[in-house]
């Protein structure tokens, strides 16, 4: 073990979650950071080790990857500061079997530092105990998937009856403080919400009352929250706090503002990542009457079957193929769609909104349409080769059989590893149950934990190799493959931009030019 002038320095972690606060006996100690830390320090003191410093996370869970005290401490043994990391228990530390592996069992012992988990007794010191350290890990694995199953359940639940389930309440509202999950009208804010109905009622677009109130210095929903105190930043990719016509948008179409809940839009892709994906329309959860209303009925079906108009307008034809596609390339807003004497442009939403905040993309449609055709053909004449693409028939042929046949040895594989798993989770539950001895349950589980281990290497290499050939076909699949699909086009639509195009970001014209062409960078997806 690597000493410190003489000494063996310990770093004690501690962690707190919110399935602790809900214990029912006062006395356990997991739920309290002082009597985890007066036990590892006392164990410490008794071992005659000096302590390095106590890190601790208070109310975040053994699968948040993200605790600041947890990758405070990461970075600290890596940089050698101490020699000992000492926990309560293993799954203080982490429930996930991936991090298990990837510190207790590779970099911990590669940067000379001792885990150990007191009252679980994992020590990596101990090479005899590494199985039952993989054991725990796995127990931990099972115990947070089904946790998460659970709260989704709950959730889910809660937002069928109605309740607001949420970190913020909608703009012109604030939760109340008496009824979890019941939301009452914030009056500052809902006055600024009834005023914006009002105005696109009376004919004033999106744009224009993002300006209106952007000038009268009104804060938007993010800022007001801000100033409030109710949140301390901005949100992830949110550039500023100013009013957008898409801000507007989404507050017209919220049926919170007449005493609706509507939830469920976005879920989660695992357990283990805090990334979400939208869910489509039918899965989202809808309750009516919920909360008190700050909108009257009346205007509220004016404004939808005006935004209906206006969007079926805004979509005629042609003028709808380059939507959500074109960003400004000074500030990477969208730019939005205006008619001028029957010409069609694209421009800044934000230029429009506040005037000294970037220079402006501005561009025709037809100029748009003429440059991506443009440079569509060119990308044509140097990618497009015909002959080559079916030479290289035969050779993908036999590359997707092998593909095939990988692709069965690794179902096989993978209903093998899945039958160890369940058979490792029938002894788990024995062993709760009692119907076996712990001893016996170690013993057991031992040929399992081989077959398991031994599938999932056979299955890493299976992937792998499927994963290689995938990668060959990825290359030779080139952007001439993908052109040759259109090859023909000589018009674009909806359907063609939206599958060769990323997004496109427009400039302005260089007011020295007016005649040269506007600067626009294409992202293809190829």
């Amino acid at each position: 073990m690597r000493r410190h002038n003489g000494e063996v320095l310990a770093a004690v972690y501690c962690r707190l979650s919110q399935e602790d606060r809900n214990k029912e006996h006062e006395i356990d100690e997991s739920r309290s950071i002082q009597n985890q830390k007066s036990m590892l320090v006392s164990y410490a003191e008794s071992n005659n080790w000096k302590i390095y410093k106590v890190y601790t996370d208070d109310d975040y869970t053994g699968a948040d990857r993200s605790r600041p005290a947890f990758n405070e401490l990461l970075r600290d043994a890596e940089a050698g500061k101490f020699d000992i990391v000492l926990c309560k228990s293993q799954s203080r530390f982490t429930r996930e079997l991936e991090l298990v592996e990837k510190y207790l069992h590779e970099l911990f012992p590669a940067w000379g530092i001792r885990f150990i988990g007191l009252v679980d007794n994992a020590d990596t010191e101990n090479k005899g105990n590494k199985k039952a350290r993989q054991i725990n890990g796995l127990v931990n694995e099972w115990y947070l998937e089904d946790l998460s199953e659970n709260i989704k359940e709950v959730l889910t639940d809660r937002r069928k009856k109605g309740y607001h389930i949420g970190a913020f309440a909608a703009y012109g509202y604030k939760k109340d403080p008496e009824h979890k999950g019941h939301l009452l009208p914030d009056e500052e804010a809902a006055e600024v919400v009834r005023r914006i109905f009002m105005l696109y009622a009376s004919g004033m677009g999106k744009t224009g009352i993002a300006r209106l109130l952007n000038a009268e210095g009104i804060p938007n929903p993010t800022a007001y929250k801000m100033k409030k105190g109710i949140r301390k930043q901005l949100p992830d990719g949110q550039r500023g706090k100013l009013w957008q016509y898409y801000v507007i948008g989404d507050i017209l179409k919220n049926e919170v503002y007449i005493g609706n809940m509507v939830q469920g839009r976005y879920g989660s892709i695992s357990y283990k990542t805090h990334q979400n994906k939208p869910r489509p329309k039918e899965e989202w959860i809808r309750v009516e009457h919920t909360h008190a209303p700050i909108i009257e009925r009346e205007l509220w079906e004016q404004v939808q079957d005006m935004l209906q108009e206006r969007t079926k307008a805004g979509w005629n034809g042609q003028a709808g193929i380059f939507a959500r596609k074109i960003k400004c390339m000074y500030c990477g807003y969208s730019m939005v769609s205006c008619k001028t004497n029957g010409r069609r442009y694209f421009k800044c939403s934000s230029r429009h909104v506040c005037k000294d905040y970037c220079k402006g993309g501005f561009i025709g449609q037809e100029e748009l349409e003429a440059t991506v055709l443009e440079e569509l053909h060119r990308l044509m004449q140097q990618y497009l080769d015909v002959d080559a693409a079916e030479q290289l028939l035969m050779v993908r042929n036999e590359r997707q059989k092998k593909i095939g046949e990988l692709k069965k040895s690794l179902q096989a594989m993978g209903s093998r590893a899945a039958d160890a798993d369940k058979a490792l989770k029938t002894l788990y539950q024995d062993r709760v149950q009692g119907i076996i001895t712990p001893e016996e349950f170690k013993r057991l589980s031992e040929g399992f934990q081989a077959d398991f281990r031994r599938y999932e290497r056979h299955i890493e290499e299976l992937q792998q190799e499927i994963k290689k050939l995938e990668l060959q076909g990825t290359e030779e699949r080139t952007k001439r493959d993908i052109i040759k699909q259109f090859s023909e086009i000589t018009e674009l639509n909806y359907e063609i931009v939206n599958t060769l195009i990323d997004y496109i970001e427009a400039g302005k014209r260089d007011g020295h030019y007016r005649n040269g062409k506007v600067p626009v960078v294409i992202h293809w997806r190829f």
